[in-house]
């Protein structure tokens, strides 16, 4: 296989929560030869509501955020990832797949959204070595920047569901498991008022 080859886009062709969706990706972004496992996990178990306005922390190259703003046609969808080429490749897959709802934007967990910004769902597929404090920070974010009944919904290697179930009950005050998978645990907390 040649270099020149290896530096073109690499293409996936899905169907996402039942909708079809194009994405193009490459060396060095997360999973770039297809969907993730987790991120599928978290796909086929999270709600979505017409309306939602969600941000996708740690986006890549937009497979989360761009399914939900699929299905939530009236809702906004902010894509936050702090590697410029994650934001560039979905931008590019927003416009690609016509979701003009959804914007992506450099953000290092929530350093870069508006602070007015007020989410209904936040979901991520959370990586395993950035470190519990990261978590930490990310989640107190999160909760400042819901409202009331919003929902936070994440997917994790299982190693780490504990922890996870620990943080959203300090941070959220109640936790749900929504799916436990072979390798990955679907965990929510919603924002009581």
């Amino acid at each position: 296989m040649s270099i020149d080859h290896l530096r073109k886009d690499l293409v996936i062709n899905t169907e996402l929560a039942g909708q079809p969706l194009c994405f193009h990706t490459t060396w060095g972004l997360f999973s770039p030869r297809a969907i993730d496992e987790g991120s599928l996990l978290l796909l086929d178990h999270l709600e979505v509501l017409d309306d939602d306005v969600t941000l996708d922390m740690g986006c890549g190259y937009g497979p989360l955020g761009l399914s939900i703003a699929q299905r939530s046609p009236q809702g906004a969808v902010h894509l936050v990832d702090k590697d410029f080429l994650a934001v560039e490749y979905t931008q590019a897959n927003a416009r690609r797949n016509g979701l003009s709802n959804a914007q992506a934007y450099l953000s290092n967990g929530f350093s870069h959204v508006p602070e007015e910004l007020k989410l209904s769902l936040v979901v991520s597929n959370l990586p395993a070595k950035v470190g519990n404090e990261f978590f930490q920070i990310l989640f107190d974010d999160a909760r400042r920047h819901m409202k009331p009944g919003a929902r936070i919904v994440v997917v994790t290697i299982n190693g780490l569901r504990d922890f996870i179930k620990r943080s959203f009950k300090e941070n959220f005050g109640n936790y749900k498991k929504l799916k436990q998978g072979k390798s990955y645990t679907i965990s929510m907390a919603v924002l009581e008022d």
